[in-house]
């Protein structure tokens, strides 16, 4: 019963902290999601004016040979015995400049766009990272949540009810034991007196 008690306390308290961590990273999430979108929408109007500007051909050959690489390196982060992930990347050039076309032949609203979507990238690791961890400690959270509940409305009602049982049974004997005994004394004081 103590420990039921005790893990009851201590699940509990993770899951209060796992709420306390989990809306920070909501909130975050929401505040990304503003950016993101914010971003992605500069990203699709120069776009779509680079676009307009340039044929399609000019376009594509424009943007086929990437002047840059990217490595992304995951790892993961400890919230409360939940592991979340977390995005690292690195962009690694391969000339000078970020740019992989020259800009003769293009609009200056593809320069734009470019730039734009390298800015998008780091917004939207750290979104899906966010995205992420709220699911893992939303579906952490049912899970504890889960066990306190069982823990609070199954196996400590049981535990109750099995020490008020097993209280009662050994209160019976005792009783029992207290009876059978005070029988005992009066035949042995009754045989006693008979046979002096």
């Amino acid at each position: 019963m103590a420990t039921a008690v005790r893990g009851h306390k201590l699940l509990k308290d993770k899951n209060d902290e796992l709420m306390k961590q989990f809306l920070d990273i909501v909130r975050e999430n929401m505040r990304l999601r503003i950016v993101v979108e914010k971003k992605v929408e500069a990203l699709h109007k120069s776009f779509t004016a680079a676009s307009a500007a340039m044929s399609p051909e000019g376009l594509d050959q424009a943007l086929m040979l990437p002047k840059q690489s990217v490595t992304l390196e995951l790892s993961e982060k400890n919230i409360m015995s939940v592991h979340v992930p977390v995005y690292d990347f690195k962009t690694r050039l391969a000339g000078e400049g970020i740019l992989p076309y020259g800009f003769v032949n293009t609009a200056s609203e593809l320069d734009d766009s470019v730039r734009e979507a390298g800015d998008l990238l780091q917004d939207l690791l750290k979104l899906a990272a966010t995205e992420k961890s709220a699911s893992l400690l939303a579906a952490e959270i049912e899970k504890t949540r889960r066990r306190v509940n069982a823990l609070e409305h199954v196996l400590i009602p049981q535990c109750q009810e099995n020490i008020r049982t097993i209280t009662m049974k050994l209160a019976e004997n005792d009783r029992a034991n207290t009876t059978r005994l005070m029988k005992i004394k009066d035949m042995v004081l009754k045989d006693a007196h008979d046979f002096q």
